[in-house]
């Protein structure tokens, strides 16, 4: 892209200034706010700069008017209709868009200049452009098949799985390499394409739903770098900037979520975790103990009175939409002078961030919202633990089972807790598809229904009770 107006520069720096720093103010709860205007306003600059740089035409305005109606039309909606809930599905949607919109670019550029005498760097970017952009669009649909449960959130294994996935991969790069080799090889370029989005498909589908969050971030890095590739081939510096910031934070956030997890990228890409679930029973425990479901007023009876209680939020709270009726239990125990915090697991929910973006959004204090690191030493202190629907990352067997799929995985240590109070719908297994320890201990407690009304029945019986 040739830029001849002389302040793109400053404008394009502007955008990178902003891009960088929305990043760093997203890194805290307290910041994160401003994190999201930043780069809400880094993106407007970006494509205002590139709106004045030159180079486009009466008609090529026309087509960028129509595009920004359409994805305006898309977008909006996503953002305002879809529920909270829906966050991780959304932004699985998002890089999806994003793989193909770059992909689509690519495949652009090499029609239009295939015959052009392009250089080796361009082509090189380019097919790295479209390997990476393609297969983040097809990863990212199956992510949201699987988050929305329209496909099985079970990983598919099969013989030789592996095998298939290294060599379609293979095909890929050396389809790559003979195009940059070979620029007019439209053959080597319909390869390229289609074993690129093949693998994406083969990346996700042995994947199980407890790898979720890391998924969304791996897809997040791929998305990225293929945004900075596009920004060579354009060259482009707003775009270089900006892909590689994607890129490398969603490479070093998919380092966080393995560690939290205990996981290696190989494992979580093709070690298909879930894969054997073991299902759970209606009424029994995965000690063989007889489960008892408990009341609204017995549990009330074990929160009157106590000096501190350390709520676990899950994937139950956030499906049943329930974290206004949580931070009220919270204001009505805090009323009573009870010491209230809230546990955060870092894969807790379906992406990275997903229990702090909820709570946040029923304001729940910040100085109550402790991540895992900090909290754990205080849960053999707590009166009470109450989990709502938190349910793999608050499983004991992740430190004593071996032969259990999350076996070395960072848990929560709610059974240290005097007592636990459990908040589920149902006996049934979480999204990593093993039943929980935590239910047969004796200091636990099942209260079962849905989250949201069991919290607002909790928060009645507690004012009734005044």
């Amino acid at each position: 892209m040739q830029e001849t107006n002389p302040y793109v520069q400053y404008v394009y720096l502007a955008s990178a200034a902003l891009f960088i720093l929305s990043l760093k103010w997203m890194g805290q709860v307290r910041t994160a706010r401003r994190g999201n205007w930043a780069g809400t306003a880094a993106m407007v600059l970006a494509v205002l700069g590139t709106l004045i740089a030159g180079g486009i035409t009466g008609q090529g305005y026309l087509w960028i008017a129509v595009a920004l109606v359409v994805g305006a039309a898309i977008g909006t909606p996503m953002a305002i209709v879809m529920p909270m809930t829906a966050v991780p599905q959304r932004t699985a949607l998002s890089h999806a868009f994003g793989g193909l919109a770059a992909a689509l670019v690519g495949v652009a550029e090499y029609l239009e200049n295939a015959n052009s005498g392009m250089s080796t760097f361009t082509v090189g970017a380019l097919s790295v452009e479209m390997l990476l952009g393609f297969l983040t669009f097809t990863g990212s649909l199956l992510a949201f098949g699987k988050l929305q449960e329209i496909i099985t959130t079970k990983a598919v294994i099969y013989p030789g799985r592996n095998l298939v996935s290294i060599g379609t991969l293979t095909i890929a790069i050396l389809s790559a390499a003979f195009l940059t080799l070979n620029p007019a090889s439209t053959a080597a370029f319909g390869v390229l394409i289609c074993a690129s989005l093949l693998f994406g498909v083969l990346l996700i589908i042995p994947i199980g739903g407890a790898d979720m969050p890391t998924v969304i971030a791996i897809l997040n890095s791929y998305a990225g770098l293929s945004s900075c590739a596009m920004g060579f081939v354009m060259n482009n510096k707003l775009l270089i900037v900006a892909g590689a910031l994607d890129g490398t934070s969603g490479l070093i956030l998919s380092i966080v979520m393995c560690k939290a997890m205990n996981r290696s990228f190989a494992n979580v890409l093709f070690g298909g975790m879930g894969a054997t679930p073991t299902g759970g029973g209606a009424a029994k425990s995965p000690t063989g103990k007889a489960i008892v479901g408990f009341s609204i007023e017995d549990a009330k009876s074990i929160l009157q009175d106590t000096r501190s209680v350390i709520i676990v939020p899950g994937y139950g709270m956030a499906v049943a939409q329930a974290q206004h009726a949580v931070k009220e239990l919270a204001n009505v125990l805090a009323a009573q002078g009870t010491d209230v915090k809230f546990a955060i697991h870092p894969v807790a929910g379906r992406m990275p961030g997903h229990m702090n973006v909820l709570l946040s959004e029923a304001d729940v204090p910040y100085d109550q919202l402790v991540e895992m690191e900090m909290i754990n030493s205080s849960f053999p202190e707590a009166d009470v633990a109450i989990v709502v629907g938190a349910n793999d990352v608050t499983n004991p067997a992740a430190r004593t089972d071996k032969t259990s799929p999350l076996y070395g995985m960072p848990i929560l240590d709610v059974d240290k807790a005097r007592t636990v109070i459990f908040i589920k719908r149902s006996m049934n297994p979480g999204f990593a598809g093993v039943d929980n320890e935590l239910f047969g201990l004796d200091k636990t407690m099942m209260v079962f229904g849905d989250a949201k009304k069991v919290m607002t029945e909790l928060v009645a019986a507690f004012k009734a009770g005044h």
